[in-house]
């Protein structure tokens, strides 16, 4: 994950016109996105567009489109990756996966998770109750 948030800022250091501290804001929003990305998948909505909103102050008005398309393509690939790498019950740092519910006693259920929807068998239920609110949402 290390490498795709250096390769997304060592493409648009080019192009930052805020200077050295757009350098270093740039560079720590890249690092901070992925991470989420990784750990935190899913609650991290759109990633991407999260991103480039937290970077785009940094850009000239002329490079905002090449910005977009660097970070889209990037968070895209990362998100791809993130998901083979979670299939096997681990994390993209290693750590083993646990059920995004929590018990009656307001701990975090530690049961593995299915691949799909983070969920373990016993909480199954929780994801249509997902689908459902978004639907409604929608």
């Amino acid at each position: 994950m290390y490498q795709v948030s250096r390769g997304i800022y060592r493409e648009l250091s080019p192009s930052i016109a805020t200077g050295r501290r757009g350098h270093q804001a740039v560079l720590c929003a890249c690092e901070r996105a992925v991470e989420r990305l990784a750990t935190d998948r899913h609650y991290f909505a759109q990633p991407a567009r999260s991103l480039f909103r937290e970077i785009r102050v940094h850009f000239p008005i002329g490079a905002q489109a090449q910005v977009w398309a660097v970070v889209r393509d990037y968070l895209a690939t990362a998100d791809r990756a993130v998901a083979t790498l979670t299939s096997n019950g681990r994390d993209a740092f290693g750590n083993r996966l646990q059920c995004r519910a929590s018990t009656r006693r307001g701990t975090p259920c530690r049961r593995m998770p299915s691949a799909p929807n983070g969920y373990c068998p016993s909480h199954q239920h929780l994801s249509e109750t997902e689908e459902f609110e978004l639907a409604a949402a929608a």
